[in-house]
């Protein structure tokens, strides 16, 4: 049984997204996750002007007379979100928690995907595999994706992103979008992201609270590894404190970035006390920039 106060979630969140889905992401969505490649649909007569290369060769000579091969885009996508859900993500300074934010993103990807008729699975971990929602079509299952993401209390309290990418690997064959949703406070992924980058197209969402970077001047504060557990009084009070807690804030995150960019992933940086449209929106762009460049080099 689904508490009251999920479902309450759920459908605010999709109320709150439905104007993005329609309006903003779905033609963007469509024209940036074109379908891979094209699959066969059926042989017809060969007619004036047709390419020569799709002649079936077999049917032709069975049939007495030129009949081709006639090819359609592999329209149909799998999105997959693997998401961590790891004790760090139920944290939030401003307006929402971090799990939130990957909710409700969640809902906006999946809610497009299911306006385009693609398939969206999910995968959810902390040290351990958490929670797995096969991949299948239409709106009520795009839903069911964010009740399932909100709903769940996971066993685990760390952060395993090779686990998560290996497993992946495992059950999701076929080529997909893989929408990796973490707060990437862990180290020594960056092999597992090179492994499944050959393998999907994966985009990391970074997913982060003001506080991780900066630490407001309050005097004695007590902090906790919400992973860990491990406490520890820090005092605010000297700027140069702070000033070293941003620093090594900053270092972390250029060292992620460089990392993405060294292994061509895209990234998308969300922070819970801001708007996540602008951030979409930006990749959007960019995957569109991309994708024309490479079109008019290919025409060249």
């Amino acid at each position: 049984m689904i508490p009251h106060e999920i479902l309450k979630k759920v459908r605010r969140i999709e109320i709150r997204t439905k104007r993005l889905v329609s309006d903003v992401f779905s033609g963007e969505y469509q024209s940036v996750f074109k379908g891979r490649g094209i699959e066969f649909t059926e042989v017809r007569e060969y007619l004036h002007g047709d390419d020569i290369r799709s002649i079936d060769w077999n049917v032709t000579a069975r049939m007495g007379h030129p009949y081709i091969k006639k090819f359609d885009e592999e329209r149909q996508l799998t999105i997959v979100f693997l998401v961590d859900a790891s004790a760090s993500g139920r944290f939030g300074t401003v307006e929402r928690l971090k799990t939130e934010l990957a909710a409700e993103l969640a809902a906006v990807l999946a809610l497009s995907a299911a306006r385009n008729n693609d398939r969206v699975g999910l995968v959810v971990f902390t040290d351990r595999i958490e929670k797995v929602v096969p991949p299948e079509r239409g709106r009520r299952h795009a839903l069911r994706v964010v009740r399932e993401l909100l709903s769940l209390e996971p066993v685990g309290r760390g952060t395993d992103i090779p686990l998560a990418l290996d497993y992946l690997t495992n059950v999701v064959r076929r080529h997909a979008i893989v929408f990796l949703v973490s707060d990437f406070l862990a180290e020594g992924y960056e092999r597992a992201l090179a492994v499944a980058h050959r393998r999907y197209d994966l985009v990391a969402v970074e997913v982060t609270d003001p506080r991780e970077s900066e630490l407001p001047r309050v005097g004695l504060l007590a902090l906790t590894d919400a992973e860990s557990g491990k406490r520890v009084v820090v005092d605010t009070g000297g700027a140069a404190f702070r000033g070293g807690y941003a620093e090594a804030a900053r270092r972390r995150r250029d060292e992620r970035a460089r990392a993405f960019r060294r292994l061509g992933i895209d990234t998308i940086t969300l922070a819970t006390g801001a708007d996540y449209v602008e951030p979409l929106e930006r990749f959007f762009r960019a995957r569109e920039k991309r994708a024309a460049s490479l079109a008019a080099r290919g025409r060249g």
